[in-house]
């Protein structure tokens, strides 16, 4: 058992499918989560969060929504993007005004998180559509 939080979050490597006895690689969902699954399920409640914040968020909101972003860069439980993230943020700091301001924001977070992994970039213009509304399509009906 890890001695500190910090050891547990940050000491941990990546985890790794396990080994079955007959030999396959099996996904376990009861371990836990590497940094890919952890972006993964990070960047969907970003996003729905910044999907959902008021349209005209109060002052008090804005300073919050602020806060947290950058609290969660202090304690994002993955070292390297924790001090991407702190890079990021002081190069281009929440813009928290608005909720379609926040929304497209995290959008451009993401899509530079994105660039540096080789991964395709996502439309910005349609971050209601993926996260708040359902596509137009239908799909999600």
């Amino acid at each position: 058992m890890a001695s500190s939080w910090k050891e547990f979050f940050f000491g941990k490597k990546d985890t790794q499918p396990s080994r079955s006895s007959a030999g396959d690689m099996t996904v376990r969902h009861d371990c836990p989560v590497d940094s890919m699954e952890l972006g993964r399920s990070t960047w969907t409640f970003l996003h729905t969060m910044a999907a959902y914040v008021p349209d005209q968020p109060t002052r008090r909101e804005r300073r919050e929504l602020s806060h947290f972003m950058g609290t969660l860069s202090r304690f994002y439980p993955c070292q390297p993007c924790a001090q991407e993230m702190q890079t990021q943020l002081k190069k281009e700091p929440p813009q928290v005004n608005t909720r379609d301001d926040f929304s497209q924001w995290m959008c451009r977070l993401h899509n530079e998180v994105n660039t540096r992994l080789g991964k395709p970039l996502f439309d910005c213009s349609r971050v209601d559509e993926r996260w708040r509304d359902g596509w137009k399509d239908g799909r999600c009906d």
